[in-house]
């Protein structure tokens, strides 16, 4: 799970526009109310909060429901494919996200797109919560991971509106931000959980849904005090082309609802589509780039050295991604849950990551801040991550071929910090990598690649699951943890030629 790719500094916007002084923007600037932060902070945190433990909350149970047969209160899917579609609907929220971005972009400004994002949320956890079968799951789903990617779009952007461009209290803002996304993250799964061991799978999505409504509830009262330029529309798409795009729109649903119904898209093949979709999708933005006449030799040159990152961040994210997979398959048939006479619920194990990410998150900015110019550059970071994330799979090797419960609760832990250990080198400076390497006229682009290559390593984590076997495990983690460590050294040793290609840029 990663956090940080929510609230990187350098991508959004600051201060009002050029030669506005809106009341809002400047009581924000002097207001304290929240946490020596603006009052309007505490809208977005609190709908940022509740989306988080919604969405982790039902990513904690969701696999579970899909592999559980009827008579255990799930939907009985091969545990093949449903750990396939798991990383399918990953894979689409991070794809989600460039949607959410373009209509904020061209259509509605990001304040509108939050706020419409969260209904489409809770209509899809309401979905999950009370239909039945697999129509209700493809219903929730789709439209929770729609839902997802514009807020996840925005809701950044957003809080960059809070702060004028020389406010000092911004970088705090956005740590308190952060803070909000991690106990979403770290309560979802506990409520959830409970809920579904104790009473049911649609009782822990319901409780997802009055979460995001009491989110959505919070910030319907709370974003009149946004600032006005949350809702500027930065580059307005004219009126006399509207009709074409949304007639493309409609048009993509078609296909899309034509192929489902023709048996193309189909349940057991629909992480490998999201993968070949993500695929395309990077490099059709890697050649429009490239092939542009608008950059400079340098521009070129700093995307050429985004390429290798790309390409360690692909790997990284398809081992890292399998906690809502193979490590929930794990949980639940591997390791023993027993503390006394009570049992540990499965989803538990996904709130062990956001306790780490808020203890380790400052030891780590400590770090960097105290190294400074001596700190890693950014390719040895991702190729450290890498190289930590192979570990975090050896580890597995140790209680291989155990047999049911015989993995202790311990070693689960001491993996996930392992897994959180890779995730602060390598998910912090993503977003912020992409938009330094980015040229000026392809910000926005750049960072729809960064989304890009984590949509692909996520779709790719759920189609890798299906090779996992619980009887013969050793194959499964050598393979991709020696692959992963592979990786890493590769960029290690090409780390010059990578610098020199970034041109400046470390």
């Amino acid at each position: 799970m990663s956090m940080h790719d929510d609230h990187d500094a350098e991508q959004v916007p600051v201060g009002p526009p050029d030669g506005a002084t809106t009341a809002t923007a400047e009581a924000g600037d002097h207001d304290t109310r929240f946490f020596g932060q603006p009052w309007a902070l505490a809208h977005v945190f609190g709908v940022e909060m509740w989306e988080r433990f919604s969405f982790y909350g039902m990513q904690g149970i969701l696999l579970l429901y899909m592999y559980y047969t009827v008579a255990e209160g799930g939907l009985g899917i091969d545990q093949a494919v449903a750990t396939g579609i798991v990383g399918a609907y990953g894979g689409a929220v991070y794809l989600s996200t460039i949607l959410g971005a373009w209509v904020a972009d061209r259509l509605l400004g990001s304040e509108r797109v939050l706020f419409y994002s969260a209904i489409v949320i809770m209509a899809g956890h309401v979905a999950l919560a009370l239909l039945p079968s697999v129509w209700g799951l493809g219903i929730g789903l789709v439209l929770v991971a729609v839902g997802s990617g514009g807020l996840k779009a925005n809701a950044t952007s957003v809080v960059g509106t809070l702060y004028g461009a020389k406010d000092t209290r911004r970088d705090a803002g956005f740590s308190l931000f952060y803070l909000g996304i991690n106990l979403g993250a770290f309560f979802g799964p506990l409520v959830t959980g409970w809920l579904q061991s104790s009473v049911g799978f649609h009782w822990g999505f319901g409780a997802a849904a009055v979460g995001m409504a009491l989110g959505l509830l919070q910030y319907s009262f709370g974003r009149k005090q946004l600032p006005e330029q949350a809702r500027i529309v930065p580059n307005p798409l004219p009126r006399d082309r509207r009709v074409l795009f949304a007639g493309i729109g409609l048009g993509g649903v078609v296909v899309v609802v034509a192929l489902v119904l023709a048996g193309v898209i189909r349940a057991d093949n629909l992480a490998g589509i999201v993968i070949l979709v993500t695929l395309a999708a990077a490099i059709a933005y890697f050649f429009v780039i490239l092939a542009s006449r608008h950059i400079s030799g340098d521009e070129r040159s700093r995307v050429f050295g985004f390429i290798p990152l790309f390409i360690v961040n692909v790997g990284f994210w398809s081992l890292y991604q399998q906690q809502f997979t193979v490590l929930t398959v794990y949980s639940d048939q591997r390791l023993d849950r027993m503390i006394g006479d009570w049992e540990m619920p499965v989803p538990w194990i996904n709130s062990i990551n956001p306790i780490f990410i808020i203890i380790l998150s400052g030891v780590f900015a400590a770090i960097w801040t105290r190294l400074g110019s001596r700190q890693p550059s950014t390719p040895v970071k991702f190729a450290l991550g890498a190289i930590i994330m192979g570990c975090a799979f050896l580890l597995f090797l140790p209680f291989a071929g155990g047999g049911p419960n015989s993995t202790p609760l311990l070693a689960i832990i001491g993996i996930l910090l392992v897994f959180t250990i890779a995730e602060l080198f390598i998910s912090p400076v993503g977003l912020s990598a992409s938009t330094k390497l980015a040229p000026e006229r392809f910000h926005t682009q750049m960072v729809a690649l960064y989304f890009l290559s984590v949509a692909l390593g996520t779709a790719i984590a759920g189609w890798l699951a299906q090779f996992y076997d619980p009887e013969n495990e050793v194959p499964y983690f050598t393979v991709l943890g020696l692959i992963a460590i592979a990786l890493g050294a590769a960029l290690l040793v090409a780390v010059r030629p990578v610098l020199k290609l970034m041109r400046g840029v470390r």
